[in-house]
């Protein structure tokens, strides 16, 4: 079986707790985009840190993302998590109006 890491946490992804992500947000025109597969609490966190305007104009590659101050933060905290780790994130309070 080939094993896969997750692009933002480099934690190993599982059958579980996995989701796609869209590098442009298909509302903000990346329907077609590139598309990564990460840990379901890594993709919460990317959403409830940036907008989709955010995530369309300036933060729309990994190396972009893991960089982000914030994010590095979170990855520092979550890679001491086994790989089936997840908890909810905290919602984003701001609208996200593109």
């Amino acid at each position: 079986m080939d094993t896969q890491n997750c692009p933002i946490c480099s934690r190993t992804l599982g059958g579980i707790n996995t989701s796609k992500h869209h590098l442009i947000p298909k509302s903000a025109g990346g329907k077609d985009s590139e598309l990564i597969l990460i840990h379901n609490i890594c993709h919460q966190k990317i959403h409830s840190v940036f907008t989709l305007k955010e995530l369309r104009d300036h933060y729309n590659s990994v190396e972009k993302l893991i960089t982000h101050e914030e994010i590095s933060k979170f990855i520092k905290w979550v890679s001491k998590k086994v790989p089936e780790f997840y908890q909810r994130n905290a919602r984003m309070k701001r609208k996200d109006f593109l």
